[in-house]
Formats: C-alpha cells, structure tokens, sequence
C-alpha cells in the first residue's frame, strides 16, 4: 500500500490535489457567500480542513472542508446569534464535541447505512452537480458555487432555474465549458491511451488554463463574449496581512449563552453525520477497497472544527463533492487531500489576481464529469440488477435529496430501506413446510421477533389431531417473542390432541442463545406427549 508523500504515491497525489484545490476554491468562497459569512472564512475552512484535518483523518482519499449541507444551519445560526464572533464560540464548542464523540466511539453509526442508500446518495450527488452546473456552463452565475439546495435563496429551484437560463447565456462561457468537456474526455480517454506520459498533467489544470486563455482571446475576436469578474473566480485582493487582520475572532464571552450552546450541539450532530455519510460514500469510491476508520475521522474534524473556529472560518465535513473529485483525479494517498490545503493557502496569500481569471464556466466543465462519473448509467444498471430490494431504496434515496436536501433525503431513504429490511426478516426466519403427516416449522439460524406473527398465522393453520415439529436445528438465534409463542403452543397442544416435537441444535454447532432457549421447550414437548 502507497505511504503519503512517497515518491510513488505523489506521482498520483500531487496532480490530484491540483484537481481538487481548482474544484474547492470556488466551493469555499461560494458556501461562505450562501452562508452569509465573510468570503475568506470559507478559505480558512478549506485550509485547516486540508492541512489539519487532513494529516489526522485516517481515510486516505476523503477531502474535508466547508458544507453546503450546513449552509441553512448557518445562515439561521447567525440570524439568531447577531454575531460571526459568537458563532465561532459554536464552531469552537462543536469541534470539542466531536472530539468528545470520537472517543466515545459515535462513528459506529456510519456502519448502519445500507449500501443502496449510500450509492443512491452517490448518484443523487451526481444528478445535482450535473444540473446545479449546467447554469454556470451557460454564464448564468447568480447563484454561488456551493448550493445544492433544491429550493434557492432566490426564490428559484433547481429545474426552475434551468427553464430561465435562455434570456440569459452567455456565448464565451458556453465555449469555454464545452472545451474543458472536450479536453477533459480526451485526457481521460484517448489521449492518454496513446500517449501515457501526457498523465502525468492533470486534464482540469489544462482546462481551466485554457479558458482562461480563451477569455482574453475574446478581446480581439469580440469583446462582448469576454466574462466579466462576476462570471469568474473573486479572491479578495487586499494582499496577505489584510486578509489575515480582516478575520473575525471568536467572542468567548458569548459563550454563556444558551443559544450558542443550541447552535454548537446542532453543528456537532449534523457536521459528523454528514462526514460519516461522505466517508461511507468515499470508501465505496476507493478503487483500492480501503476502510476508514470512523471514530478517528470524528476526531479528525473534530480537531479541524475546534481551530477552523479559533482561526474564524465555517463548520467543516467530510465533502462528498471534494472526496470524489479527487478519486475521479487518481488521488492514492492522504497527501492529495493535504497539499490542496496548501494549494488553497498559496493562491490566497500570493495569487489571487491570478485565480480571478478561472472562469466559473471552466469549473462548471471539470464539475460536470465529476456528476456523470458518479452517476453513470451503469451504476442503476447494476442496482436495478439486484433486485427491487435494493433498486427502490436507491431510486427514493436520489429523488429524496434531489427534491430536498442531503439529510434529509439520507433519513427519506433509510426509512425506506428499513421497510425492506423489515419486510424480508419477515419471511426469513421462520418458514413452513406441509408434508403429508405432518408440518414442519423452521427455525432458521436468526428468528426475530418481526418473525413472530408469521409463526402464530403457521400455528392456527394446524387442525386438531395432528402433528407438528419445530426444527431448530439451524438455529443460532432465539428471541425470547418466539420462545413465548411456541411455549403457548405446547402448554395447549395436549388439549387439541396434537402431537409436538422440538428439535434443538447438536451441542457442536449451537450457538448463542437459540440452543439454550430451545432446551427448556424440548422438555415441555416431552412431557405434552407423554
């Protein structure tokens, strides 16, 4: 397995980071712009969370910095509180809690997450990063980077905002996105099939240059298609000590404040069920199949909350956008994750004249094949294969959060997912067979008690007279619902003139508590028939 910042892994590392450094940049500045924050607190997020949070996590691909899931938290957490300072008392007191749920071993709730879900979460991501671009694509850039919302600040929706864009494109954005689509496809595919060396240079990096150059060349093709600085990256531009001075700084005296303490345990929770969320999506992304240890992710942004607070910047997660983009790049290591820290922390402090040339419209492009790498049609093709079980959570996970927002679609899908889970429990542990003598009740190796209304349907099916064996044979596990139903049974079997038998595991392969449970009904069956 590839060390971080070996020579071998930085060959795929340090071109990955550039990928992702180029795709977070804007994300950072639109999240804090749809927050209501100030622009250079998104960049700190994004720095701590690459450098910090990044050398801490245990996961080698995931890329953590501000959320557009906690957009809405924010924005209502600074309406309430008046104040970013008293906020960053919240973000402070969040990331201590998530230290505090790490240790506790919290992270064991990313395991509960049924894999259709999470890959319908994966599709959904996907599906909104393909529309939520398709607007930056054509020059329409009213929204910030960042909002996947259904339901805009503006009044708009993400459908409705596709109907309007026609009064209002842009020619040069339009070439500019087609041609990052068009260089991106051919890096990824045939050019670098031929030519492997041409790898070694990451096809967004080129993308971005060549719209950028390409929206200087409009001034003398013509000037009305050039984009403007509305349409492109905006770095605050007052130079490194002014950037550093302008931060806000927390106000611990807020911190006896009831409502900090609301705003704080609400980041807590949501901020680590999203990154547990994303680091679930992120390993099933891993093409190396690596497991993230989920309690040190916990700690992790734990750590990078309580000092992205200190330093003034938002609430972070693990970013599902970030974490695929930079799987979809060849990222091998946490290096990658890290040095776009560094990427960001440079361009701010030394280039941002520099950046605010990157046309919105170039980024669109490199964020459109990040939506159709995670929503291929394949990958319903592959769900749809497995069988409604799985295809339906996986189809209401994608409308759930298309049509609202990430947690709550999540919650929409694994209540859906249950259903099933509950559905096929109930056919799973006990099954029924009618020879010609007699019924044979089956015990299978796990009967709940979701298992309990079948077996009592099965035991109102038996007539006076006759005979019944419960075959435990296989069973491992007993709930004790069961144990009253069939001891039920017994007690009035003599007085119906029914024959019962109880046939419990060899000592050799019962397990758990269903050999046990069964023994102490063996002996009462015994005794009926006697």
């Amino acid at each position: 397995m590839d060390r971080a910042f070996s020579p071998r892994s930085l060959r795929a590392d340090l071109p990955a980071s550039l990928v992702v450094f180029l795709v977070a940049l804007p994300l950072c500045l639109g999240i804090a712009l749809a927050s209501g924050a100030p622009l250079m607190s998104g960049i700190v997020t994004g720095v701590v969370g690459g450098i910090v949070a990044g050398a801490v996590s245990g996961s080698h691909l995931a890329v953590s910095g501000p959320a557009a899931g906690l957009t809405v938290i924010v924005l209502a957490a600074l309406n309430d509180l008046g104040s970013f300072s008293a906020f960053l008392v919240a973000v402070v007191l969040a990331g201590a809690m998530q230290l505090v749920l790490g240790f506790a071993g919290a992270g064991v709730v990313g395991s509960f997450i049924p894999d259709a879900v999470i890959k319908g979460m994966l599709a959904a991501i996907g599906l909104i990063l393909i529309l939520k671009q398709i607007p930056h694509a054509f020059g329409v850039d009213s929204d910030p980077e960042g909002n996947v919302a259904f339901f805009q600040p503006d009044g708009e929706t993400t459908f409705s905002e596709l109907f309007n864009l026609w009064g209002h494109v842009q020619p040069g954005a339009v070439v500019i996105a087609v041609i990052s689509i068009l260089i991106l496809y051919a890096w990824d595919g045939p050019l670098k099939k031929r030519h492997p060396r041409l790898g070694m240079i990451p096809g967004p990096l080129l993308a971005v240059a060549a719209g950028a150059g390409l929206n200087g060349a409009y001034v003398a093709f013509d000037p009305s298609w050039v984009l403007g600085p509305e349409h492109r990256v905006q770095l605050p531009t007052d130079g490194p000590m002014a950037m550093v001075q302008g931060l806000p700084r927390p106000d611990f005296g807020a911190i006896m404040d009831t409502r900090v303490w609301v705003v704080a345990v609400t980041v807590a929770l949501v901020a680590s069920l999203e990154t547990l969320l994303s680091l679930e999506a992120t390993d099933k992304l891993d093409p190396l199949k690596r497991i993230a240890p989920t309690n040190r992710e916990l700690k992790a942004q734990g750590l990078g909350n309580l000092l992205a607070g200190l330093a003034g910047g938002l609430p972070m997660t693990a970013v599902i956008v970030r974490s695929s983009a930079n799987v979809a790049a060849g990222a091998r290591t946490k290096a990658s994750a890290m040095l776009h820290g560094v990427w960001l922390l440079a361009a701010v402090m030394f280039a941002p004249t520099l950046m605010n040339q990157i046309p919105l419209a170039a980024l669109a492009g490199i964020l459109l094949m990040v939506g159709f790498k995670l929503t291929r049609p394949s990958l319903y093709r592959s769900i749809w294969a497995r069988g409604r079980d799985q295809f339906i959570p996986f189809i209401v996970t994608i409308s759930a959060i298309m049509l609202t927002d990430l947690l709550i679609g999540i919650g929409i899908g694994l209540a859906v997912g249950l259903a099933f889970v509950v559905k096929s429990n109930y056919h799973a542990g006990v099954s029924v067979e009618q020879q010609t003598d007699q019924t044979v009740i089956h015990l299978n190796p796990v009967v709940s008690f979701l298992n309990k209304q079948r077996l009592r349907a099965a035991l109102e099916q038996i007539p006076d007279g006759g005979r019944v064996t419960f075959d435990g044979t296989q069973t491992r596990f007993l709930d004790n619902d069961i144990v009253d139903a069939i001891e039920d049974f017994v007690s009035s079997a003599s007085d119906r003139n029914i024959d019962v038998e109880v046939l419990r595991p060899e000592p050799r392969t019962g397990q758990g508590s269903g050999r046990a449970r069964l023994e102490p009904l063996v002996r009462k069956a015994a005794r009926a028939v006697a």
